[in-house]
């Protein structure tokens, strides 16, 4: 499944990342164990390589592109999903298994708060044979979903597309995706692969994480010697930028009231790159990340509206 591409007046954004079916279920407190918890329940595209293609579209990105792979379940509809939200897929069907699924459970007090429950099914059986050199033919950013690591073979996929994009000088970005998986990944393990990162995005306990240090201005500054531009996600206290060791600029929040906090960094990321793309400064961009993350916590599900919809 590959629709036709041409590249965007400033160059294409190409994302190689997971593509899955989200199944929102919104509560309100903790759940009853061993009885009935009542709950909206919505089943909605996700993943967060397609959210971060989406967002980077509908903030502007003229020409995104998505690699990602899925089950023959629900292939034809993530595909008029993707194409609806103005991205580009190449969808790699899977013989084999089925789309990757993630329950989200979001508690619906003050902070909506998200708990995902994630069988990954197709998503990381991405493998090196997927990729082919004219992927890269008229982009200008490359973005990896940090959830690429956490499986060998889409591993082995993630560095062969880091590799070519070097080869060609187009900039490399990852957003770390998920402490869980780092944890059982192993730290030492992602940062090795991070050295040939041009630009990182992780969020304030990814940071913290990876660095062992507890203050996440402290932690962007310390990835910053390791990948030459680090742009650290805080939520409520917006973003982070830092370079060479150094936190240049503290970004602030735009003011919102949660619905659902899922796709919140997905949000931020696609902004982010979109404006980078459009010859924004790193500050601006990660401003407009940060109103995008306001916009995605307002609704429900990790996606924005599709063009000439209404929320």
């Amino acid at each position: 499944m590959d629709q036709g591409v041409t590249a965007g007046r400033n160059g294409a954004l190409l994302v190689v990342g997971d593509v899955v079916t989200d199944v929102v279920a919104r509560h309100r407190g903790p759940l009853a164990a061993g009885t009935d918890t009542a709950a909206v329940i919505r089943t909605l595209p996700g993943g967060a390589g397609a959210n971060v293609a989406c967002w980077a579209a509908h903030a502007g990105c003229a020409d995104v592109r998505l690699l990602g792979r899925v089950g023959a379940d629900a292939a034809a509809w993530h595909e008029r999903e993707l194409v609806a939200a103005g991205v580009r897929p190449r969808l790699v069907v899977d013989p084999e298994a089925a789309t990757g699924t993630v329950l989200c459970l979001v508690d619906t007090g003050a902070a909506a708060e998200r708990t995902f429950l994630t069988d990954s099914g197709a998503s990381l059986r991405l493998d090196p044979a997927d990729w082919s050199e004219g992927l890269l033919d008229g982009v200008a950013r490359l973005h990896l979903s940090g959830y690429l690591l956490f499986t060998e073979r889409s591993r082995a996929l993630a560095a062969k597309a880091l590799a070519a994009a070097h080869a060609r000088g187009v900039p490399v970005s990852l957003d770390p995706a998920s402490s869980g998986f780092l944890v059982d990944l192993g730290v030492d393990r992602f940062l090795a692969f991070a050295e040939g990162l041009d630009l990182l995005l992780p969020s304030r306990d990814e940071a913290c994480l990876l660095t062992g240090l507890p203050d996440p201005a402290d932690a962007a500054a310390k990835l910053s010697r390791l990948v030459p531009l680090v742009v650290a996600k805080a939520g409520a206290d917006g973003a982070l930028v830092a370079r060479s060791g150094t936190v240049l600029a503290r970004i602030p929040a735009v003011p919102a009231t949660p619905r659902d906090t899922t796709g919140a960094g997905d949000a931020f990321t696609g902004a982010f790159l979109a404006a980078l793309l459009a010859g924004a400064t790193t500050e601006e961009a990660a401003d407009r990340g940060c109103g995008a993350g306001a916009e995605a916590v307002r609704r429900v599900g990790g996606r924005p509206p599709h063009p000439g919809t209404r929320g």
